[in-house]
């Protein structure tokens, strides 16, 4: 019994620092960029993050298209196809607005950073906010029942 009280109470200090490792994963994805990258010299880096930034669009513009067409092959009623399908193309729209204004904070974030330190931030935020909608997308893709 003492043993099962023990684990219980471990497991429950344990709980803050899970919640704020799982708040913190976005940063971390970033920062996990910009180290991959961070072998190159500044220029190097900066064109390193725009490649895969740009990689990470091509990603996100193939699971919007797969998510569109997956709605199409749909087993529902057209009228809820129609409304998921409009409710896609208004949810790619306020993504895009809210990638913008995420990665110009985080590029803000350099401060008084020299050189491509600004861009260096954006572009590694813009590739991981791409490749973590993509993912979402290609997730609810999947759980749908196709005709």
């Amino acid at each position: 019994m003492r043993a099962i009280k023990r684990i219980c109470f471990g497991l429950a200090a344990c709980l803050p620092a899970m919640a704020l490792a799982a708040s913190t994963a976005p940063a971390a994805g970033e920062r996990a960029l910009r180290e991959e990258c961070s072998a190159f010299s500044q220029a190097g880096m900066r064109d390193c993050l725009a490649e895969k930034a740009e990689n990470s669009q091509k990603a996100l513009r193939q699971a919007e298209e797969k998510m569109a067409d997956t709605l199409s092959k749909w087993d529902e009623d057209n009228r809820y196809v129609g409304e998921a399908k409009k409710k896609l193309v208004a949810s790619n729209k306020k993504f895009a607005e809210y990638r913008e204004t995420q990665c110009e904070l985080s590029a803000s974030l350099s401060g008084g950073g020299a050189g491509n330190a600004h861009e260096v931030r954006r572009l590694a935020c813009v590739s991981e906010l791409n490749n973590r909608r993509a993912k979402q997308l290609r997730d609810a893709a999947s759980d749908l029942p196709l005709k």
